[in-house]
C-alpha cells in the first residue's frame, strides 16, 4: 500500500511557497503527496496554523483510510510538520513519520536573537515577541512536545543563513533523549534543500525504507 504524505509549504508563516518541485521529487519515492495550506500570520496567530493542518489531515485521512500518514515540509512548513508528528492529528500516535527540511524550532535559541525582534516571523506568528515563560512561545516550540516516538528525518544545509543549522541539531538531541528514532542530516547548501541531489535522495530513501 502506498503511503500518503501531507506536504506543508514554507514561507516564514507569512507567504505560501508551494514547493511543486519538492512535492514531485517526494512522489518519486513512492508516496502519494497531498499539498496542504494553512492560515498565514497576518490572517491568524498561533495555534491557528496547527489547527488548520490538523483539519486538513483529517480530510486526507478520510480519503485514504487505510494508508499510513506521513507529513513533510520545508522551513515554516517543517515546523508545522514536526508539530503534527509530535502531537498527532487526533491522537498522539496517528502520524507515521515526519520529514522536515530546515525547520525553525526554537525562538529562544541563544544563537538566533533575530527571532526576538519586533516584526520577526516568529513575532508575527505569535502576535508578540517570543519570551521565556510565555505560554504561547512554549507551545509553539516543538521540543516541548517530544515523546510519542514518531520517527523523524531532519535535514538542514550547513550554510543556511535563514534558519541556523543548530535548530536541527538541538531538536535532534531533544528527540533522541526522548526515545524517538531520528535521522539528522546536515549537508552542503543553504536554506532551500534540493531534494533532487543524490545525497538527499539517498537519505530520504533510507529513512523511508526503515519505516514499518
Amino acid at each position: 500500500m502506498r503511503r500518503v504524505l501531507i506536504w506543508l509549504h514554507g514561507g516564514a508563516w507569512m507567504e505560501r511557497h508551494a514547493g511543486e518541485r519538492s512535492r514531485a521529487l517526494l512522489a518519486e519515492h513512492g508516496l502519494d503527496v497531498v499539498p496542504v495550506t494553512y492560515r498565514l500570520s497576518h490572517e491568524a496567530t498561533w495555534p491557528a496554523q496547527l489547527e488548520d493542518v490538523r483539519s486538513a489531515a483529517r480530510k486526507v485521512r478520510a480519503d485514504h483510510p487505510d494508508a499510513p500518514l506521513l507529513v513533510a515540509g520545508t522551513s515554516s512548513g517543517a515546523h508545522l510538520a514536526v508539530h503534527l508528528g509530535l502531537r498527532g492529528v487526533d491522537a498522539p500516535d496517528d502520524v507515521s513519520a515526519v520529514i522536515a527540511c530546515a525547520p525553525p524550532v526554537d525562538p529562544l535559541a541563544a544563537d538566533w536573537p533575530e527571532c526576538r525582534e519586533d516584526g520577526s516571523p516568529w513575532a508575527r506568528l505569535l502576535g508578540h515577541v517570543p519570551a521565556p515563560g510565555d505560554e504561547m512561545t512554549a507551545d509553539s516550540t516543538p521540543a516541548n512536545h517530544v515523546g510519542n516516538g514518531v520517527p523523524i528525518l531532519l535535514m538542514h544545509g550547513y550554510e543556511d543563513t535563514v534558519v541556523p543549522p543548530t535548530q536541527t541539531l538541538d531538536l535532534s538531541n531533544a528527540l533522541l533523549a526522548s526515545g524517538h528514532p531520528v535521522t539528522a542530516y546536515l549537508g552542503a547548501g543553504g536554506h532551500d534543500a534540493d531534494l533532487a541531489r543524490d545525497d538527499i535522495r539517498q537519505v530520504i530513501a533510507s529513512f523511508l525504507s526503515r519505516l514499518p
